[in-house]
């Protein structure tokens, strides 16, 4: 008689792996993936496109950063959109800002993101920590962070609204601590929020 293996809630055969198109939709009607809101031209192959948020933060520091002292921590300040909408990176900033959409992944998903081939033959590079762990904003959604950095001479020009990072998604055999069960978690952020760092790093 042949085994079949057993299924998990993602369709999925219950080994790890990366979910398609077809598995990310079927996630999405399950409630394994909360992504709001949603706009199903954002699904690829095997990946599901986030788009850049209307907010945007560039780090300003005063001083050497000890990651210890959230005193030193650098300073989140706002940056305006021009008069036609468009978020500005000048040459080396770092500027943090939300993606639009709002994610929540189950415990039995994993997800990593990754900035686009688009952006990085522009010079600009999308990452932060490439790693969504299991759990991530499951309960009400939660806002990725993107660290943008131009890497050019002269400024880039943004487009909030525009997809701007990739979502590869994992099936997992599921955790046994989700993320937002973990101290100092960002699984609950609906916006950009600072370091928190110091929260678990002492001083020697």
């Amino acid at each position: 008689m042949t085994s079949v293996e057993p299924r998990n809630r993602v369709g999925e055969r219950s080994r790890p792996g990366i979910l398609t198109d077809r598995a990310i939709r079927r996630a999405i009607g399950t409630g394994e993936l909360r992504v709001d809101p949603f706009d199903a031209a954002l699904v690829r192959p095997a990946a599901l496109s986030l788009r850049l948020g209307h907010e945007a933060f560039t780090l300003v520091t005063s001083g050497p950063v000890d990651v210890a002292d959230r005193s030193t921590h650098p300073e989140l300040v706002a940056k305006e959109p021009d008069g036609h909408g468009r978020l500005s990176v000048e040459p080396g900033e770092v500027v943090l800002a939300p993606t639009l959409e709002k994610i929540g992944l189950s415990g039995n998903l994993a997800g990593l993101v990754d900035g686009t081939s688009d952006y990085a033959r522009l010079g600009i590079s999308v990452v932060l920590c490439g790693q969504v762990s299991p759990g991530f904003g499951h309960e009400t959604g939660a806002v990725l962070t993107l660290e943008i950095v131009n890497h050019l001479r002269h400024p880039v020009l943004l487009y909030p609204g525009a997809r701007i990072c990739n979502l590869m998604l994992f099936a997992s055999t599921g955790s046994e601590r989700p993320y937002g069960a973990m101290p100092h978690n960002y699984s609950s952020d609906h916006a950009v929020v600072a370091s928190r760092l110091a929260d678990h790093v002492r001083y020697q």
